[in-house]
């Protein structure tokens, strides 16, 4: 049995990661989504907007919300969508946030929450 805080055999989520590591990932994670959803806002419906460190995209039809946001406490990069809180851990392995159950990393996963609201294959984040 593993004692509590040791990461678990799989884990994608680096416990021992500090504060500025987890910073420095975020930081770069965050700015190279930016980069790829203002390059993704030509091809659908809708707004990238940065706001205190977060990532607010917002569309008109249907109307919606996502924000994502570094969560230093926990070491997790939150996404809030389609009335559902997605917590990416940093892997190692993939040198980016996933989702862990899903192996999504974030470029991956809010592509595809971006595609489920819009109800099409309209975009893909690079």
């Amino acid at each position: 049995m593993a004692q509590l805080g040791t990461p678990q055999p799989g884990s994608a989520y680096n416990r021992t990661m500090d504060e500025q590591d987890f910073r420095r990932h975020s930081d770069a994670s965050l700015e190279a989504l930016k980069r790829s959803l203002y390059e993704a806002e030509g091809e659908a419906d809708f707004e990238v907007e940065e706001n205190a460190g977060a990532l607010h995209i917002t569309f008109e039809e249907p109307p919606a919300k996502f924000v994502i946001s570094p969560n230093a406490p926990v070491r997790q990069i939150w996404i809030s969508a389609l009335s559902t809180s997605f917590k990416l851990d940093w892997s190692e392995q993939k040198q980016d946030f996933e989702l862990t159950k899903s192996g999504e990393t974030i470029k991956q996963l809010v592509g595809r929450l971006i595609n489920e609201q819009l109800g099409e294959e309209a975009i893909r984040l690079k």
